[in-house]
């Protein structure tokens, strides 16, 4: 079983922080939480400016491309030897989608903590300054089976790959019902439905009995949401609970319907 999720308690000596704070209600409102305070020596890695290529049309959250990651890891002074903790709010989407890229460039020490923040705060020295690490070198050890492309989800949806595509959005956008985002409402043909939200219990997130009976280990998976970010708790939590071929579609819904139709209503 992959260990993804740790508690405050199970932090080790000389960790690497990063904060990823963020709301998709109001872009600028994590940085300014960094710097009105974060766990001392961390770093802050924003959804939008470091950890999506906004410059891509490839989706609302688009993956970012291997040299621009290979660029965020390396100016972040991270390496593999570190012991890395990524942290949101709590129970949020964000702190797993930057656990999900390290993963993706290969870290193999790298966790989400449970309870974020407001947990780290009580127990971990508070600061204003941003902390400066000088700049690695790495050769990383690209993970490219946890990603899935365009055109891998198109394979399975003709039949071609026999996968489960599992939809990580609200059950009402999943089945058509309405759409407050996107221009079209629907699901990628043959998905199945499971609201990530599901797997938040407060601050914390875990895999529950309703999802593992969703999707079986001896399937293969590829999670997707909307823009690629609320995907990143599902896949998290599955690795968790020891799933092992699961991949995550980063351009999710936003990308697919810019080429190919979509269905509505549900599969069981």
């Amino acid at each position: 079983m992959t260990k993804v999720f740790v508690t405050v308690d199970e932090i080790v000596e000389k960790p690497r922080f990063i904060d990823t704070r963020f709301s998709l209600a109001n872009v600028d409102e994590g940085r300014t939480l960094f710097a009105q305070g974060h766990i001392d020596g961390a770093i802050y890695w924003d959804l939008e400016r470091d950890l999506s290529n906004m410059e891509s049309s490839n989706g609302r959250h688009p993956m970012l491309t291997k040299e621009q990651l290979q660029s965020l890891v390396e100016r972040s002074g991270l390496s593999y030897e570190d012991t890395i903790y990524v942290y949101d709010q709590g129970g949020s989407p964000f702190a797993p989608r930057a656990w999900y890229m390290l993963k993706y460039a290969g870290f193999p020490n790298v966790y989400i903590v449970n309870g974020g923040y407001p947990a780290l705060a009580e127990e971990f020295p508070v600061t204003t300054e941003e902390a400066d690490y000088q700049e690695t070198q790495l050769m990383l050890d690209w993970q490219d089976g946890i990603y899935a492309s365009r055109d891998d989800v198109k394979r399975i949806v003709d039949g071609l790959e026999k996968v489960t595509l599992l939809d990580a959005r609200a059950t009402g956008r999943y089945r058509g019902e309405h759409e407050p985002i996107d221009p079209i409402a629907g699901h990628i043909p043959t998905a199945k439905n499971f609201d990530w939200e599901q797997v938040k219990k407060g601050s914390t997130l875990a895999p529950n009995d309703v999802l593992l009976s969703k999707v079986s280990k001896d399937e293969e998976i590829v999670v997707y949401c909307g823009s690629g970010v609320t995907a990143s708790p599902l896949f998290a939590v599955l690795a968790e609970a020891g799933y092992e071929n699961i991949r995550v579609y980063v351009g999710s819904y936003s990308d697919w319907i810019t080429t190919y139709d979509v269905e509505v209503g549900e599969n069981i």
